[in-house]
């Protein structure tokens, strides 16, 4: 990743920043420029509280390069409390302790890094809720 993305990338990463349409109130994430359910171009940032629970989920044991260090690791598909479905790794948990519906809460880790002296790119990932 380029720095320049990953510059603007930063709300939806550290934030949780999406969007909502101001004419039918949907929330979206990623942010979108048009509605997918009114086809409104009134669209406005929307910042997600990070809480919600497991949908579904896998745990990874053959890891894509440069994430081989996490294996194994679970990556899982989120359901938001504000209604979006949304993919990210969970963290902070046994792979043998998830299961749909575990509250979750989003918190910011290090996602990659390019190169042993390049950027490091933070973002968002789930961990359980007690």
């Amino acid at each position: 990743m380029d720095i320049a993305r990953h510059w603007r990338l930063r709300d939806q990463r550290y934030n949780l920043q999406g969007t909502v349409c101001a004419g039918c109130g949907h929330k979206m994430f990623p942010p979108r420029v048009v509605c997918p359910e009114c086809r409104s171009r009134k669209i406005e940032t929307f910042e997600f509280s990070g809480q919600g629970e497991v949908y579904s989920h896998t745990v990874v044991y053959q890891a894509p390069e440069g994430f081989d260090a996490y294996v194994p690791y679970v990556a899982a598909l989120v359901r938001l409390e504000e209604g979006p479905l949304i993919s990210a790794q969970l963290t902070d948990v046994n792979v043998d302790e998830v299961a749909i519906g575990l509250p979750v809460e989003m918190v910011t880790r290090k996602l990659t890094e390019q190169e042993e002296n390049g950027l490091i790119v933070y973002g968002y990932k789930f961990r359980p809720r007690f």
